[in-house]
């Protein structure tokens, strides 16, 4: 009996060990068999720039990037003062066409999105705002700055308006208020944003992270009509930067950059004529003067300032070859002056050229005027040290001796010259040049 009990006891404790070994064995495989449940990656792109094609190519390639790795979600800081229509259609073009959602966020406190930064925050598929900044002001300006007739603004107004309408309502955000952002230039805090009706925004958070966790689990509406539940829950946040390339044609199409390089390619220039085959003043001002071209074609110009502009330079450039005591230079200065301050036309200071970059390029082209007016004057009351003008006032020695009436023989800079003079001289006398007759000097004892 013993030995039976014994027997069914070892029976039970190996029947147990292999099920306990099969269970676990089985754990192991479902384990491995279990696909990994990687974390939700977040796209997150700063846009701190006028909106233009640069800016443009850098949106929509973020949206294609995100769209390779199947992003979660892409997030746009957003700071912008405004930019071009055109370049704002590509942008929100690319939003729609996007697989991934889209949040435009402006950001930090102080930040605003204006103008067409306003269409682009209708255009996203979540709205979002930091406390302390604002949005609207979308009223259509001539982007090359010259005045439009009032047809044409009419016409303008009434094009980005209904544009305005289109990307409200797909969104079903407040229509009437993004109306009134482009007729009447209204602009929004994120308070009054988030609590019109219907809201013009989705939600308002302090920073990146607040603002995903408060769209996890949130149900988002696409623009074609279909919808998506963002889960950015422990989210990767992925930076997208501008490409070195990006970025140097960024900075370059800005008001101040492109005046300064329009300023110092026409000093280039200057300098190249001024001083033919010094080469690399030319070289400079010709690539300078290519780009700032190249930048003013992304900004409101106005083509009366530009003009009033080259022909500033133009006449500080004609000091060089004329001599008008001044008064090239001062005209220079004053059409240079006036050129500058109109050159932007645009109501937006960031698309104006600040007056403290206006003024010291001013006056640094006044001071080299001025220069080029001193040297000229002073090379104008100078001695003559050259040429046949240049031998009165020299002194000689005479060859021969020299009666009145009877011409003889000096010595002048190395060189035999026939002389006259109103007084005997002998010869070996120091004489002094007074005047120049043909080839005959003028001489009187020194």
């Amino acid at each position: 009996m013993t030995i039976t009990v014994a027997r069914r006891l070892a029976v039970v404790i190996v029947v147990g060990a292999v099920v306990s070994a099969s269970a676990a064995l089985g754990r192991v495989v479902l384990a491995a068999q279990a696909p990994e449940v990687s974390a939700p990656v977040v796209y997150v792109a700063e846009v701190e720039s006028i909106i233009h094609p640069v800016s443009a190519e850098y949106m929509t390639g973020t949206l294609a990037e995100a769209d390779r790795a199947n992003a979660t979600l892409v997030v746009f800081t957003l700071r912008t003062p405004g930019g071009l229509v055109d370049s704002t259609r590509d942008i929100v073009s690319g939003m729609i066409a996007a697989t991934t959602p889209v949040v435009m966020f402006v950001t930090p406190s102080g930040s605003r999105a204006a103008s067409a930064g306003f269409l682009l925050m209708l255009a996203a598929d979540v709205a979002a705002m930091a406390p302390g900044t604002h949005i609207g002001a979308a009223h259509p300006v001539a982007g090359g700055g010259e005045q439009m007739s009032e047809t044409m603004a009419k016409k303008a107004e009434e094009d980005v308006a209904a544009y305005a309408r289109t990307l409200a309502s797909a969104r079903r955000r407040n229509v009437e208020l993004a109306t009134d952002a482009v007729r009447s230039s209204r602009a929004f805090t994120e308070t009054e944003a988030a609590n019109s009706s219907p809201p013009l925004i989705d939600l308002i958070a302090s920073d990146v992270p607040e603002l995903l966790t408060k769209l996890d689990g949130r149900t988002v509406r696409r623009f074609d009509g279909g919808t998506v539940v963002l889960r950015t829950a422990g989210a990767r946040v992925v930076p997208v930067a501008m490409t070195l390339r990006q970025r140097v044609l960024s900075a370059i199409a800005h008001p101040n950059i492109a005046y300064l390089l329009l300023s110092l390619g026409m000093l280039g220039l200057t300098i190249e004529l001024w001083s033919p085959g010094a080469i690399l003043p030319g070289v400079v001002g010709g690539v300078s003067l290519l780009l700032a071209f190249f930048a003013l074609q992304l900004l409101p110009v106005n083509f009366a300032g530009l003009l009033l502009i080259l022909l500033g330079l133009l006449l500080l450039a004609l000091e060089i070859k004329v001599t008008s005591f001044g008064l090239l230079t001062a005209g220079g200065l004053v059409s240079l002056l006036f050129g500058s301050m109109i050159l932007m036309d645009s109501g937006v200071p960031e698309l104006q050229v600040s007056s403290r970059v206006v003024f010291p390029v001013v006056f640094g082209f006044g001071g080299i005027g001025i220069l080029l007016v001193r040297l000229g004057l002073t090379s104008q009351r100078r001695a003559a040290v050259t040429g046949v003008a240049g031998l009165v006032g020299q002194t000689a020695r005479a060859l021969t001796a020299i009666e009145p009436g009877r011409p003889g023989r000096v010595l002048i800079r190395g060189e035999n010259w026939q002389a006259t003079a109103a007084e005997a001289i002998p010869e070996g006398a120091r004489l002094q040049v007074t005047n120049v007759e043909g080839i005959t000097l003028v001489v009187r004892k020194d």
